[in-house]
């Protein structure tokens, strides 16, 4: 803290993210189905749920993250046959990829909660388009403090 200010400054390591689309030419076609049905079936259950019981119980089942069951268990196996050629000897490599997967959709599943909230809230009485905007900035807002909070805690705690 530099003498006479009144504010604190807090060095925070950055992280960099990228967009690697090469890994995408490394599934197999089976796996993209997998992929698409896992997702489109919860989305159908979610239909269904929201005939049988009202768009409010059904749209609950819409924060769930609908791809993330197949792409779990599709990056644990990936992350298995990496370890394979290059013969690691512990096999935690896969289940700590997925777990990273499922922090980052727990993370997405409450910022969609959220979204869902300010359309609830705010669709009645204000235009669709404004509310939709609303509820994009509630997610990406939510999502991101969390993510930066639980960062910041697993830095402290390692």
């Amino acid at each position: 803290m530099r003498a006479g200010s009144m504010g604190v400054s807090i060095a925070v390591n950055t992280l960099n993210v990228t967009l690697d689309l090469s890994a995408l030419a490394k599934m197999k076609w089976y796996e993209y189905v997998v992929v698409f049905l896992s997702g489109g079936t919860i989305t159908v259950i979610a239909g269904l749920l929201a005939r049988e019981f009202g768009p409010a119980f059904g749209g609950l089942f819409l924060a769930f993250p609908a791809i993330f069951p197949a792409s779990a268990t599709l990056i644990e196996k990936h992350e298995k046959e990496k370890e394979r050629p290059a013969e690691i000897a512990n096999n935690d490599r896969g289940r700590q990829a997925a777990a990273l997967d499922a922090r980052g959709a727990e993370i997405g599943s409450i910022g969609l909660a959220c979204f869902a909230f300010v359309v609830w809230k705010l669709l009645p009485v204000w235009n669709a388009g404004f509310v939709f905007c609303a509820a994009l900035g509630a997610w990406f807002l939510i999502s991101t403090f969390i993510w930066s909070v639980s960062e910041i805690y697993r830095r402290k705690t390692n």
